[in-house]
């Protein structure tokens, strides 16, 4: 059951034109839609008003800009009709593909009804979505919050699990990424953090990043050995006690970094036997994403339940949403005061959250996912043993990091020849994102409707790239 787009348009090609793709660099597959003419300020103007009126900290991702101004399923069009594959999806928040059909349908049946009053009133909107989000996570995290971002649920988590155990001290993981704002505290990143105030009350723990964290794939013991520093870490840097361990099951920004095999499991036990609660940031990882798992904390031990769940990006299909989702006991340890979220739970965002998860299991993403990913990777570690600049290929169903070193024995990262890259690739056709403490990853998280045909022309475009280099 793949997606009906993707599976439609791999069965109408014939092997003469499949023929001509691979040849042709610059040929994006068949896809049988014609962009909007558009009317608006050129690319030039757009620019000039943004240097002048937008906050400059608002950065633009390429040396040559591009303007994007229309979006159907995994492609993206510039003001001049030209196609690109979106091999990023808006940083991983396009789940179920751009201008989705069920999900324009359900905004615009709402916004014609209502848009918005607040929660303090009853609507079947967010009862009905919540009920339907529940049904899809283990059954003890049943009690739901809808805000409007991942940080805002990041953060929320972060006061849930204060409030709940009575203690402060938070753990997270060295390179991940939490948000911004309050959760700068949170993020173990220097590109992302301000030298402002910030991480009161956190500690991070060694990132058990197998190919360049402290301790590596060839140490039979490195899993054991980062479990012991985390609780090594919360013996001396804490009163050993904490309120909560926040992890990403593959770090975004950090690059892709898969947590190893029983690294989560032992280390939710070590938390819970020092008083915390266990967080798992399922910002980009969740909603089937992983192929093998609808979220990401279940692709080693489908047993392994954390206390809380944060959401966002891919939850929305690019509405601005998140949600946070735990236990009864600990939801109900935020009674001593009103919190309230003014946006969160709007009876629109609800009526998309309810079709994207809808859209997921009628066009079989969650395997659409499994099978496609699968593929790309296998490419990809193709293509590794074609250019030795490929350090390492990495990552779960469509949520790829492809790390760029200038010496594979030293692991030195490429971070100026991967901005190359990223470059000529959009130059071809191709938007991807790099990741990873220098910079040195390329992220592959495209739209979950990516298909095979997809996959060879990013791998061609990316090995054509790889080659000017």
């Amino acid at each position: 059951m793949l997606s009906h787009l993707a599976t439609k348009t791999q069965k109408t090609i014939s092997p003469n034109i499949l023929g001509s793709i691979k040849r042709n660099l610059r040929s994006l597959p068949p896809f049988d839609f014609k962009p909007a003419p558009y009317y608006g300020p050129s690319k030039e103007q757009v620019l000039k008003d943004r240097l002048a009126h937008v906050h400059p900290s608002v950065l633009l991702y390429y040396e040559k800009p591009i303007m994007i101004v229309q979006g159907k399923m995994q492609y993206l069009f510039d003001e001049k009709g030209k196609r690109y594959l979106d091999g990023i999806a808006g940083i991983v928040t396009v789940s179920v593909g751009h201008s989705h059909p069920r999900v324009i349908e359900a905004a615009k049946k709402q916004l014609e009804k209502l848009a918005h009053t607040t929660t303090i009133y009853l609507h079947p909107n967010i009862t009905e979505y919540c009920k339907l989000l529940a049904s899809k996570l283990p059954k003890k995290l049943s009690h739901i919050y809808l805000v409007n971002s991942g940080t805002e649920a990041n953060e929320l988590a972060t006061q849930m699990s204060r409030l709940h155990t009575g203690n402060y001290d938070m753990v997270a993981l060295r390179n991940c990424y939490h948000g911004m704002g309050a959760a700068m505290g949170l993020t173990a990143h220097s590109t992302w953090k301000q030298p402002v105030p910030q991480g009161f009350g956190i500690k991070h723990a060694l990132n058990p990043d197998l190919y360049q964290g402290a301790f590596r794939e060839d140490d039979p013991n490195a899993v054991e050995k980062y479990l012991k520093h985390l609780e090594h870490l919360i013996l001396t840097g804490t009163a050993g006690q904490v309120a909560g361990y926040i992890a990403e099951p593959i770090q975004g920004v950090g690059g892709a970094v898969v947590m190893p095999k029983g690294y989560l499991k032992n280390a939710y036990k070590i938390i819970r036997s020092h008083g915390g609660v266990c967080i798992s940031d399922e910002v980009q990882t969740g909603f089937g994403r992983t192929g093998e798992s609808y979220w990401g904390f279940q692709k080693d031990d489908p047993d392994l339940v954390p206390d809380i769940v944060t959401m966002a990006k891919g939850i929305g299909n690019g509405q601005p949403m998140g949600a946070v989702a735990t236990t009864k006991e600990i939801a109900e340890s935020m009674g001593g005061a009103i919190h309230f979220n003014t946006f969160g739970g709007n009876p629109v965002s609800c009526a998309i959250g309810q079709a994207v998860l809808e859209a997921i299991e009628e066009d079989g993403l969650q395997q659409n996912c499994r099978i496609t990913g699968s593929y790309l990777i296998k490419e990809l570690e193709r293509l590794q043993k074609k250019h030795s600049i490929i350090g390492q290929v990495r990552g779960k169903g469509l949520m790829v990091g492809v790390e760029l070193v200038k010496d594979r024995k030293t692991r030195e990262p490429a971070s100026a020849e991967t901005k190359k890259v990223a470059e000529l690739m959009k130059d071809n056709g191709v938007l991807i994102a790099k990741g990873g403490l220098y910079g040195n990853v390329i992220r592959i998280k495209p739209p979950m409707c990516f298909n095979k045909l997809d996959v060879d022309f990013l791998v061609d475009v990316l090995d054509y790239s790889l080659s000017k280099l």
